[in-house]
């Protein structure tokens, strides 16, 4: 069973940390998985840096800017990963935008992941769409699962076929805004939170988007299986450095 749905069949709510490969300096990019391993952490994606990250807010635009004015590249990135498994076993995904991934080879870099141990991918500019008809099948030989996102405005319709073509969670942006938005949530989100999980999915449900503490982690992981942090962990890694990783992750708890 792919490691992913493995976490996913726990019985608790999973933390998944979103960061920067490449930030705050170009060789942190394994030590921090291995410390948000060590801290409890459950997923952990890894952000591939690109040049217009348009689903992302502030905090990780510049966090990508910065990464790749050091030199980070999708190369680079699968360079530092390629013993990352003989240090952790939890989950690891890769998110970044398709456009990289095509220039890299759709295949040739879902290989690199299959090889390295990835076991998701998150592209949110790929259309569900598009990755049924043209990419399922290279997906599937490389046993990496793709994660779909749906938002507010997603239709039922919509929700449904995504969750047709999915096989292990969808990944639920809380609002329609980029990264990074105000500390907790108002009755309009939890209302959504709790639409989408009557609609009973056969996929388990991830929220991402305005996560930053342990209130904001128990209503959103409320009517869910858990939560996605990338903003505000970012934040703690440019003020605190490493040091700052396992008090942050003990801290939702």
């Amino acid at each position: 069973m792919n490691r992913i749905n493995k976490a996913l069949a726990q019985d608790k709510k999973l933390i998944s940390i979103y960061f920067t490969a490449g930030y705050p300096l170009l060789e942190d990019t394994t030590e921090i998985i291995k410390q948000l391993a060590d801290a409890g952490t459950d997923v952990i994606e890894i952000g591939l840096p690109y040049s217009d990250p348009l689903a992302d807010g502030p905090v990780i635009q510049k966090s990508s800017e910065h990464a790749l004015r050091s030199g980070m590249s999708t190369q680079k990135l699968f360079n530092q990963l390629k013993d990352i498994r003989n240090e952790v076993d939890i989950p690891l995904i890769v998110m970044g935008y398709f456009n990289a991934m095509l220039q890299f080879g759709v295949e040739a870099f879902c290989k690199e992941c299959e090889a390295i141990g990835i076991d998701g991918i998150i592209m949110p500019d790929l259309p569900i769409d598009i990755f049924d008809s043209d990419y399922k099948s290279i997906f599937e030989a490389t046993g990496l699962k793709f994660i779909p996102l749906i938002t507010p405005e997603t239709s039922p319709e919509r929700i449904k076929t995504i969750d047709n073509l999915g096989d292990s969670f969808v990944y639920m942006v809380s609002s329609s805004s980029t990264t990074g938005g105000e500390k907790g949530f108002g009755e309009e989100a939890m209302a959504y939170f709790k639409r989408i999980s009557d609609l009973k999915l056969k996929n388990k449900l991830m929220v991402g988007f305005g996560i930053k503490d342990a209130f904001s982690f128990e209503q959103a992981s409320r009517y869910t299986s858990g939560c996605i942090i990338g903003s505000e962990f970012i934040r703690r890694l440019t003020s605190d450095g490493l040091d700052g990783i396992e008090p942050f992750i003990k801290s939702l708890k």
